[in-house]
């Protein structure tokens, strides 16, 4: 599909499928599209070119639009956008307007015990932490037993620790229901915490869409090898399925060009390691506390910082000297042909 408000292009040929209860994240920075294609899915948005299909029926293509509200489709909002007049339970019965009295009483008891919010149902929104919040508008959201489930960034109030926390257990929620999710952030972290399967955005295109180890590992190009993780793309030249850098010998897969061509390898914080005996020079430039490492950043040419993970006690302040070199047994690295 290929989206633009007026002239301006929003997305560009993008193109994705999801399996009935496949749980999936659309990752990228602001203003990449994200959002405006979630909002194409569930409706909310008119698609200008090329068709969305829902369980196998088009519901978007040229002279069509099926309504937001006869797509089947769950919606947690940003701002959770719980009814502040209304109780727990009334915000989560809210669509329930074709069930008995009886009915939507169990089926909300059913999704608070679920969302772990049991005996909550009295409270009102205001009551409530963000996190709370948070539960009630996916437990409302899945009230009808919809096949999808659509997230915009509904976890981006919340802090770090907590959002990838919730993601985790959204994500156990979900699966219990059966029910198929997209999640759209700008966290990587929260995006590999929830979904089986992540599509990177890039300026309205769906730059790969994959695993979270093979986005790390194996990444499309140089915008997903630079968004994805810490690295460093080192340069060097292709000889016999390798790449020569100046930290040493560094296997690539697949080979990007011919024998002798300059490319950039892309280096991760764990393929570099500290050595007095090592081949390349550079200066600590930034250290970052990670519990049981450190990472640190090393200038080591006029347009290279390399980030390498260390161990706390190493004796590197900011400013010190060090050696590196690339750490034995490293497994194929990806390159791209020089710019």
């Amino acid at each position: 599909m290929s989206h633009a408000f007026g002239a301006q292009p929003v997305l560009d040929d993008v193109s994705f499928s999801l399996a009935p209860g496949g749980i999936a994240a659309l990752l990228g920075p602001s203003g990449c599209g994200k959002t405006t294609l979630l909002r194409l899915v569930a409706g909310f948005e008119r698609l200008r070119t090329g068709r969305i299909l829902l369980g196998g029926k088009t519901v978007s293509e040229s002279g069509v639009h099926v309504p937001p509200e006869q797509r089947r489709v769950g919606m947690v909002f940003q701002d959770f956008a719980l009814f502040p007049h209304l109780t727990v339970a009334r915000n989560v019965a809210f669509g329930l307007v074709r069930a008995t009295p009886e009915a939507q009483r169990a089926r909300v008891d059913e999704l608070l015990a679920l969302v772990g919010l049991a005996g909550f149902g009295a409270r009102y929104p205001h009551e409530l932490s963000g996190g709370q919040q948070q539960r009630v508008a996916l437990a409302r959201a899945l009230a009808n037993r919809p096949p999808l489930v659509l997230l915009d960034e509904p976890f981006s109030s919340l802090d770090g620790e907590l959002r990838e926390r919730l993601a985790g257990e959204v994500r156990e929620v979900l699966r219990h229901e059966g029910a198929a999710a997209v999640l759209v952030t700008h966290d990587q972290f929260e995006a590999f915490a929830f979904a089986d399967a992540i599509g990177v955005m890039d300026r309205g295109r769906l730059a790969q869409w994959d695993t979270a180890q093979a986005l790390y590992d194996t990444p499309a190009d140089r915008f997903v090898a630079n968004f994805i993780g810490d690295g460093a793309l080192v340069p060097g030249r292709l000889a016999d399925g390798n790449v020569q850098t100046a930290f040493g010998v560094a296997p690539v897969r697949p080979l990007p060009a011919g024998t002798g061509a300059a490319v950039e390898v892309l280096l991760r914080p764990d393929d570099l390691v500290l050595d007095p005996g090592g081949g390349v020079r550079g200066e600590v430039v930034s250290r970052g506390f990670r519990g049981n490492a450190v990472l640190l950043r090393v200038r080591v040419g006029p347009a290279t910082i390399a980030p390498v993970l260390t161990t706390p006690d190493a004796p590197c302040p900011t400013g010190a000297e060090v050696r590196l070199r690339l750490r034995e047994f490293l497994p194929p690295r990806v390159a791209f042909p020089s710019p």
